[in-house]
């Protein structure tokens, strides 16, 4: 029965390993951006990013249908002039970043629906904006992988200034920390991340295995160190749970990915050793009882 349930649909669909795979290499390196995007408070950020980068998708689709090349690379060009078009105008004007962001991004979404609904249709435009992990093919999949390793070394150079700028940003310019180009790298592999999940869960749902594992892992450590391991723990289980998820009760894998991951959060929240429901409940009775 747990065979049947848990490793035969792997050990006999090719397309479900790959959809593993692929979930488990974002499992591995995106979560612990999410845990500094929020611990920065930019937790809405990637989800601004996943949207910003569909009109530079929807170029290479129109130039050369669903290839996985001309898509990436047009989201990261689309990705990266948001964000740094963003920081730009903010500079320009004196206003907020958050705020331009907002503004390029809506701009962006709108393009990119527009110009994939004039080209193509329907059906396209669901597989942009919802992605199919049961789709992911072997160049998806070493972008995946390519991605996460990537990610995985720019975080062991980039961890104690990430750190030490999301805690005392004033102490980190005076030791001279160069915080806006360890800013400019961290949101850099923040778009590369979007991009590979996009493969996977499109550009609606490509921040579900970043920002809902790390809001959970806030609840399992106080150190960043381990709000990571947390973080990428649960979006591991997510990937695996959502998949069989899907497999098994015969709904769309993306979404159930996600909705695993948001299972988890929810059980973060309340049975979370740190600020947890219940570890604040019982912490209250012990101090009133």
């Amino acid at each position: 029965m747990l065979y049947d349930l848990l490793i035969a649909p792997f050990a006999e669909f090719g397309f479900l390993r790959r959809a593993l795979v692929g979930c488990l290499a974002l499992s591995v390196a995106a979560p612990p951006l999410g845990v500094f995007l929020m611990l920065r408070r930019m937790s809405l950020t990637a989800d601004v990013l996943a949207h910003g980068i569909l009109p530079g998708v929807a170029a290479g689709f129109i130039l050369a249908g669903l290839s996985v090349t001309a898509m990436s690379l047009g989201g990261l060009a689309a990705g990266l002039l948001v964000t740094l078009g963003a920081g730009a105008i903010s500079r320009a004007t004196g206003g907020r970043e958050d705020s331009a962001l907002a503004a390029l991004y809506l701009l962006a979404l709108a393009l990119g629906v527009t110009m994939v609904s004039a080209s193509a249709g329907s059906v396209e435009l669901t597989h942009l904006l919802f992605g199919s992990v049961l789709g992911v093919d072997d160049p998806a999949l070493f972008m995946m992988a390519g991605v996460s390793t990537v990610t995985l070394l720019a975080l062991s150079l980039a961890w104690r200034p990430l750190v030490l700028e999301c805690f005392d940003p004033s102490f980190a310019a005076a030791e001279g920390a160069r915080g806006g180009a360890w800013h400019l790298l961290f949101m850099a592999l923040v778009v590369l991340n979007v991009l590979a999940a996009f493969q996977a869960l499109g550009t609606m749902m490509a921040v579900g295995l970043m920002m809902l594992p790390a809001v959970a892992g806030r609840h399992w450590a106080r150190q960043v160190g381990g709000m990571a391991y947390a973080a990428s723990l649960i979006a591991i289980l997510a990937s695996v749970t959502g998949i069989l998820a899907s497999y098994h009760l015969d709904v769309p894998t993306g979404p159930a990915v996600v909705l695993s991951a948001g299972a988890g959060w929810v059980i973060s929240v309340l049975a979370g050793p740190v600020d947890g429901v219940l570890a604040r409940f019982r912490r209250h009775r012990h101090l009133t009882g």
